[in-house]
């Protein structure tokens, strides 16, 4: 039986702070796939997230096949907007959600994996845009350049930073949207922006990344998903409902579908892809009309076999 095998594997997610995301979702996949797992959380969200696992709010869904409980070898404090501890303004240094988070930046996160031993793989599930729910025209330039910060630039530090202490023929993994291609009115904020640039990067990077360690870098375009994070857009379920109505498959995705996406991409499966989007759509970014839309004729049967008829 082909399966995928991670066996031996270290993965690192970055950006998981509950159960309800692809992150979670994609973790859950790898370690299923044998991969000891760690995550990297925002720091404000970081306490929480160690409560609820603590307490024992998320072990519905850390449980595996067998009884047994999925456990992070370890959770690093990572704000994806920072490289440096020195770029972080005094006052968030000195904010109570921060201050004891030691460096949270990329390149403390580099640098506590290599003394951790280094890994081999990453996962950017990172997207933040403050302005999300302004349009374009209404977008400052301080919004738009910290959605492709956080969203974006993000993926290219954590390459840099992180490509080095990863074992050679590693595997980077990042998410993105169909709105990097095509216009999604209230995907605001420079999100779209941002997730062009992402796409855009991941075909230049796996060229890049490729030469210098032999690291492979891949992207899912995941449709539209109820996350917490997501939900923030605020039409959410709208997206949702409209991508099930004018898909191909005509049903919305889950998130264990765009983790099994992502683990088989991280796996020697997948050794001979690189610089690739994946769309985990049910086809709907196939679709050039909205077939929900009066005037779109419906899909015709085809007629029975055995049952010709003249032409």
């Amino acid at each position: 039986m082909l399966a995928i095998d991670l066996t031996g594997k270290h993965a690192l997610v970055a950006g998981v702070a509950d159960d309800g995301g692809f992150g979670f979702a994609i973790a859950k996949a790898l370690v299923l796939a044998g991969a000891k797992v760690s995550v990297a959380t925002w720091p404000p969200a970081l306490g929480i997230f160690k409560m609820m696992l603590e307490r024992g709010k998320l072990d519905a869904s850390l449980a595996l096949p067998g009884g047994e409980k999925m456990a992070f070898a370890k959770i690093y404090p990572l704000d994806a907007e920072f490289d440096r501890l020195e770029d972080v303004p005094a006052e968030l240094k000195d904010n109570r959600r921060y201050r004891d988070a030691g460096d949270f930046t990329i390149g403390g996160l580099a640098a506590a994996i290599e003394a951790d031993g280094g890994v081999d793989i990453v996962v950017h599930s990172l997207a933040n845009g403050s302005e999300v729910k302004k349009p374009l025209l209404e977008t400052s330039r301080r919004g738009y350049l910290s959605a492709v910060s956080a969203s974006a630039y993000s993926m290219v530090s954590m390459a840099r930073h992180l490509g080095p202490v990863m074992r050679r023929n590693g595997a980077f993994v990042s998410l993105s949207y169909i709105a990097a291609e095509r216009a999604v009115p209230g995907y605001g904020g420079g999100m779209s922006s941002a997730k062009a640039a992402l796409e855009s990067d991941t075909r230049l990077l796996a060229y890049e990344v490729g030469r210098a360690w032999g690291h492979r870098v891949n992207c899912i375009s995941a449709g539209p998903y109820a996350s917490r994070a997501a939900s923030a857009i605020g039409f959410i379920d709208q997206m949702i409902d409209y991508a099930r109505r004018n898909a191909p498959l005509p049903e919305p995705i889950t998130a264990e579908e765009v983790a099994s996406t992502a683990a088989f991409l991280c796996s020697p499966l997948a050794s001979g892809i690189t610089g690739t989007t994946v769309y985990v759509d049910k086809g709907y970014h196939a679709m050039g009309i909205a077939v929900d839309r009066e005037g779109a004729a419906p899909a015709v049967a085809p007629a029975a076999a055995g049952g010709g008829g003249a032409s």
